[in-house]
């Protein structure tokens, strides 16, 4: 019987047989690297050591290797080592990722050339928003969101887009989870977007780390499901169009994305007040 079969075999046998097959290594190369994902800091190599409970010899092979494939860097202010965006590449060139993106870049750039505003891309990482796609504003002046930048979903504009639109069970679910590691005014002044989100069909409100911007944001679905969040880093500023008419051009650019990607047009475009 070749490995094939077994592990066929396993996976009948129930979750219980998963745990038989193990890889001391790699556990350890994949808990580092959750380590630094979590903390969202720098860690020296004997602080690594203490969070995992591991003595410096036993991981120091295992952060070189990581470091020479490129997960891993020193860290560019401070001590440590922090990740590098290697894994972000590569879960980036997931087929899902790449459809959503080859639908809305262009989509992206016309709204960017027409209401001549920044816009970016996020989609859900657990309980954090991850921004996979941005186009910068045309001309010399402009605000962008970072690809790569990370936000929780209770302080985020596009982690209000992302669930408000959300089906019924899956919000119940991510609300129990959100619920449990947020404050209870925090989780009140994001029920309260929530509200407005879901009798607007999008997302209005001033920015919480930029004074000047107010973000404007929609939801882009497929297979009726949200599964991103268009947004855009509203300025006003000399030849931009008003925040009523980028909020309308905002909507009608998740619309043919949604249906270039099969999804239902569930979010209408309303007047904007």
């Amino acid at each position: 019987m070749n490995m094939h079969q077994n592990l066929r075999d396993d996976d009948k046998e129930g979750e219980t047989t998963v745990l038989k097959y193990r890889a001391p290594a790699l556990e350890k190369g994949l808990d580092v690297l959750e380590l630094l994902a979590a903390h969202k800091r720098p860690l020296t190599l004997s602080q690594i050591s203490a969070h995992l409970d591991r003595s410096v010899s036993e991981l120091f092979r295992m952060v070189q290797v990581l470091e020479n494939r490129g997960y891993v860097a020193p860290a560019l202010r401070g001590d440590g080592l922090e990740l590098t965006n290697k894994l972000f590449s590569l879960g980036m060139s997931r087929g899902p990722s790449q459809n959503l993106l080859a639908s809305a870049m262009p989509i992206m750039q016309a709204l960017s050339e027409s209401t001549r505003q920044s816009c970016h891309i996020a989609i859900a990482s657990d309980n954090q928003i991850v921004v996979i796609a941005r186009v910068e504003a045309p001309g010399d002046l402009g605000f962008s969101v970072r690809v790569g930048h990370q936000a929780p979903v209770v302080k985020s504009t596009s982690g209000i887009t992302l669930f408000s639109f959300q089906p019924h069970k899956m919000k119940e679910a991510w609300r129990a989870e959100l619920m449990a590691e947020t404050p209870p005014e925090t989780w009140r002044t994001f029920d309260e977007l929530c509200q407005f989100a879901q009798k607007n069909n999008y997302v209005q409100r001033r920015s919480d780390f930029t004074d000047g911007i107010t973000d404007i944001s929609c939801p882009i679905f497929s297979d009726g499901t949200v599964i991103a969040a268009l947004t855009i880093p509203y300025i006003r500023s000399l030849g931009s169009e008003s925040l009523e008419d980028a909020t309308r051009k905002l909507q009608t650019a998740v619309q043919t994305i949604s249906k270039s990607l099969g999804g239902v047009d569930t979010v209408e475009r309303i007047p904007i007040r």
